[in-house]
């Protein structure tokens, strides 16, 4: 039995609609693709120039440009390529994943901090380590407090809290 016009008509409009509404219909927006790893985390920057945007992407504008090479930086979010940074004066911002590196470091803060030879606030002193000082950060154990330090030739213990770039419970072996 053959379509009368009308319901010809109206089959080839629904039709037209249906593919209209499939080939128009915005995605729905993808989920942050990230590493998986956990957030937060603490990380360095790579390069002695780095952009820090408002925002994901290189169409953000430039808030501030780090010039450490090593500065430790806490990883907050991430977003496909991009992370989003705070540094030890509190100030965020994104950066691109290549910019940062797993090394570990961290900066003293306050005043002069004084290394020791060993875990313990009686040790002799080794050096003494100027605030704002970038060193590498070596291993943190369990229920000390303490973590190894290790600015070039000379190595030794400072206390967490006198430094930036290790979470107050946080192990590293």
């Amino acid at each position: 039995m053959p379509l009368s016009p009308l319901r010809r008509a109206a089959l080839v409009m629904l039709s037209l609609a249906a593919f209209l509404l499939v080939v128009f219909t915005p995605a729905a927006p993808r989920a942050a693709e990230g590493t998986g790893l956990p957030l937060p985390r603490f990380a360095s920057l790579r390069a002695d120039q780095v952009n820090l945007r408002t925002g994901p992407g290189v169409q953000y504008p430039v808030d501030w440009v780090y010039q450490r090479q090593n500065l430790p930086v806490e990883i907050i979010a991430e977003y496909r390529t991009w992370r989003k940074i705070r540094d030890w004066q509190s100030t965020q911002g994104w950066v691109h994943q290549g910019m940062l590196s797993g090394k570990r470091t961290m900066i003293a803060i306050g005043k002069q901090r004084t290394l020791r030879q060993k875990p313990d606030a009686k040790s002799t002193a080794v050096a003494r380590i100027e605030a704002g000082a970038i060193t590498s950060l070596g291993k943190c154990p369990p229920n000390g407090g303490w973590c190894k330090i290790d600015a070039g030739q000379i190595k030794g213990w400072l206390r967490k809290v006198e430094f930036w770039g290790v979470y107050r419970d946080e192990v590293i072996e």
